[in-house]
């Protein structure tokens, strides 16, 4: 009888901790510091385990060694060995309870010490090798004990500070000093959190530049600063948050985890994990390859995004925040905010999985001015893509449809008020039916299909280009208008205006109704065009016409 213990790592309250700042580098040093809490800081801790105990550890790490090296815990003697980090868990083996909670002090205390206001979780349970399956303890403890852990934690209540001590600008806990003066920023009071992130900065950068740059790209650099995302002067600026998560992982990962041995259930979850963490590296390099390309220099030697907005010296209006698996968070110029999420999900959906199927996954997207509250507009872009999952499992249910990729997005041009969804039934609900085509499928799955990425972009591109429109603002605000007032309202519009055909522009067909659809404005309670019209300004296209059109399952892979 071989009994061990299976430790499981997990974070808690990250969002605020993360996103919670209007300063970018705070978010960029925040983000760092997560990442490096239930990974590499793990490794470390183990190492460090290993010299208190004098006996041996095994730090698995997927850049050094295959999934199924040795040495083996259940073989070799080990005190402990890693099993994987990934998904925002890190699950470990110890011969011993003992050595387990010393593993979780050692990296508590480097925890607070460097990345003061992560939130730790982790839960131990002990169980027989030989006749016990690691995968159903793996699975107990991450939907019992550490869900009742996070429930059952009681929030710390720090000593906010005495009559003399001065408060941190951007946490209003005790300030221990002052940020550095950078470029034109004045220093300002910070504590002791806010000073770890900020330190963290430089090796955020460093890292992200190994990771994501190629020899192409690496005359650019990552902005620090959303005034840097491509701000004009003299226009209106907006920064777009993004935030995409694949389909059902979870339970991908414990189908393809259920019913093996104990050594076997080790080697495929750290292929699964590492295969998943490449694909959401690989699909950024691919986003951070289409930017480049469709960077332009002028007669005058200035640098522009498809000659529409220059960029400030050689910072990409592109920066991600988190990333690294399905679930990722990036920000970068509001007008690129559609078109990148977009290159983001169809890239990742390329990407080869070790189980074998490709990462359907769902973004959300929020844009709003650049100094509008970055925590609100995360939250924004989070409950975006939960709509859209929600689109995809409704539409999966009531067509029995395969798993797809979708997308939702809102474009705040002024402050934004209660939740998206109340948003929508106060801005987007109308006698007619719902102005909002959104969510909208990645691409067609059905000869029904109308809502999807290619019929939108479609539109875009012919009111912002076609004869008829181009140029036509007054036009197309009156278009908006009408629209609101439903079908009867929008034919009228058209045979007044002697618009070609007495059509808008049309979708690509699906089931005999494009023009049905182009004819009216409206189909089954849904306006096919506001959202184009809102989105006009909101969205330049990086790639050749005919990439767009190509279905991705045509498309090169490279």
């Amino acid at each position: 009888m071989r009994k061990f213990t299976v430790t499981v790592l997990d974070t808690t309250g990250i969002q605020p901790y993360i996103f919670g700042s209007n300063r970018l580098r705070e978010n960029i040093g925040a983000s760092y510091l997560v990442s490096q809490a239930t990974d590499n800081w793990a490794r470390e801790a183990l190492e460090k385990l290993k010299d208190h105990i004098k006996q041996e550890v095994y730090a698995f790490n997927p850049k050094q060694h295959q999934p199924d090296a040795k040495p083996r815990i259940e073989d070799d003697g080990l005190a402990a060995e890693l099993v994987y980090a990934g998904g925002g868990n890190t699950v470990l083996l110890f011969s011993d309870k003992q050595y387990a909670v010393q593993f979780t002090q050692i990296l508590s205390k480097r925890i607070l010490e460097e990345g003061p206001g992560i939130n730790l979780v982790a839960a131990h349970k002990e169980f027989d090798w030989d006749s016990q399956s690691l995968y159903d303890n793996v699975q107990d403890l991450m939907k019992n004990d550490l869900d009742a852990k996070k429930r059952s934690r009681i929030p710390s209540a720090p000593l906010l500070g005495l009559g003399v001590t001065a408060t941190c600008r951007s946490t209003q806990l005790v300030a221990v000093g002052m940020s550095e003066k950078i470029e034109d920023d004045e220093p300002y009071l910070i504590s002791r959190e806010i000073q770890k992130k900020l330190d963290a900065v430089r090796f955020a950068n460093r890292q992200l530049r190994e990771r994501l740059l190629n020899t192409s790209s690496e005359i650019y650099e990552f902005p620090l600063r959303t005034d840097y995302m491509g701000r004009s002067s003299g226009d209106s600026s907006y920064v777009a948050v993004i935030h995409a998560d694949g389909n059902g992982m979870g339970k991908r990962f414990q189908k393809f985890g259920k019913d093996k041995c104990n050594r076997d259930y080790i080697i495929d979850m750290r292929k699964l994990s590492h295969s998943v963490n490449q694909a959401g590296i690989t699909a950024l390099k691919k986003v951070i390859e289409i930017l480049v390309k469709s960077i332009e220099v002028d007669k005058d030697g200035k640098r522009k995004v498809k000659g529409k907005f220059e960029i400030k010296d050689n910072y990409l209006p592109f920066r991600p925040l988190v990333y690294g698996g399905d679930d990722v968070t990036f920000v970068c110029d509001g007008r690129l905010g559609l078109e990148l999420a977009t290159i983001y999900l169809e890239e990742l959906e390329k990407q080869p999985i070790v189980d074998g199927k490709p990462i359907k996954a769902c973004a959300g997207i929020c844009v709003v001015k650049t100094h509008y509250p970055f925590v609100r507009a995360y939250e924004l872009s989070e409950d975006l893509c939960r709509k859209a999952k929600n689109f995809v499992k409704d539409e999966s249910k009531r067509f029995a449809k395969d798993d797809f990729s979708a997308l939702d997005w809102h474009l705040a041009a002024s402050g934004l008020i209660g939740s998206i969804s109340e948003i929508r039934q106060r801005e987007y609900e109308v006698p007619a039916g719902s102005l909002s085509m959104r969510p909208i499928s990645l691409k067609k799955e059905r000869d029904s299909d109308w809502r999807t990425w290619e019929g939108f972009t479609k539109v875009v591109q012919h009111f912002n280009e076609d004869d008829d429109w181009k140029g036509r603002r007054n036009k197309v605000i009156a278009l908006r208008e009408v629209l609101r007032q439903g079908l009867d309202a929008t034919q009228k519009f058209l045979k007044n205006y002697k618009i070609k055909d007495q059509q808008l522009p049309t979708f690509p067909e699906f089931s005999g109704q494009s023009t049905n659809l182009a004819e009216k404005g409206w189909l089954n309670g849904i306006c096919g065009y506001f959202d184009a019209i809102e989105a006009m300004e909101f969205y330049i296209s990086l790639r050749e016409e005919s990439d767009v059109n190509l279905s991705i399952e045509n498309q090169t892979v490279e």
